[in-house]
């Protein structure tokens, strides 16, 4: 058992949360504060991100610090960095985890809304593993990095209309296959996760109708929990997944099978 404790740990590791103050990120950050990470925090909302650090220190005894960045500047991403690296010593792992969705029909989006979600959701992915990537290699550290992409890469949802989304969350896969490949001689390890409908603060505020519907669509007859999404990500970025690279992990209750 202890054998299995320590591949699944992240003890003595720095993992550095993109889009962590609130949703599915902040509650991952929890999961992995729980089994020993310290946790570095990247958010536009800093305020929030200044609370969800508060209570990581506070429920987990862990190391814990937010920076107010926008994923789609590269020199904030970089600036931060530097700081996050003088604070903590080192970064080890990145849950790349930034996002938003749009959802309004296709003949109604403005262009100026297709390119905000195409800028934070592929953009902002890119340029924060770019960043953390130069990060590794130029210190010849090996890392992994866990994309946060969609089933809506894989499908097309329904009733919702969210082109834009589903087009952003299809390039991060190809993006995160294309980094897997490319940095696979640096030891670095690139794969994403594709979560389905999942239960949180966020997801409890669609409205009702909705959220019925997508469980009827759903083999399992629910929706995700956090937790198990955290399962996915603490496996992708732990020494238990050293020869997984290039993958995309879908968890989505068989949403995507049927």
């Amino acid at each position: 058992m202890e054998a299995l404790k320590k591949l699944f740990s992240l003890e003595n590791k720095v993992v550095l949360v993109a889009g962590g103050a609130q949703g599915i990120g902040k509650e991952v950050a929890e999961y992995m504060a729980a089994i020993g990470a310290d946790i570095v925090l990247f958010d536009l909302q800093e305020e929030k991100a200044k609370i969800t650090v508060k209570e990581l220190e506070e429920k987990y005894g862990c190391k814990s610090k937010a920076y107010a960045v926008n994923v789609v500047e590269p020199e904030q991403i970089q600036q931060a960095l530097l700081e996050a690296e003088k604070d903590f010593g080192h970064i080890d792992l990145l849950f790349n985890n930034a996002g938003i969705v749009k959802q309004k029909p296709v003949i109604d989006l403005e262009p100026e809304e297709w390119t905000k979600v195409i800028d934070v959701n592929l953009n902002g992915v890119f340029f924060m593993a770019q960043a953390f990537g130069k990060y590794l290699i130029n210190r010849n550290k090996k890392g992994a990095i866990v994309n946060t992409a969609s089933m809506s890469g894989s499908i097309v949802n329904y009733p919702q209309r969210q082109a834009s989304y589903n087009a952003s969350k299809a390039g991060v896969v190809q993006l995160t296959k294309s980094l897997a490949v490319e940095w696979a001689e640096h030891g670095i390890r690139v794969n994403s996760i594709s979560p389905g409908y999942i239960f949180t603060e966020l997801t409890s505020f669609v409205r009702k109708d909705y959220r019925d519907l997508w469980v009827s669509q759903t083999p399992m007859q629910r929706m995700g929990t956090p937790e198990e999404v955290a399962g996915g990500v603490i496996y992708l970025l732990s020494d238990s997944a050293s020869y997984t690279t290039g993958t995309n992990l879908i968890m989505d209750g068989g949403f995507t099978s049927v």
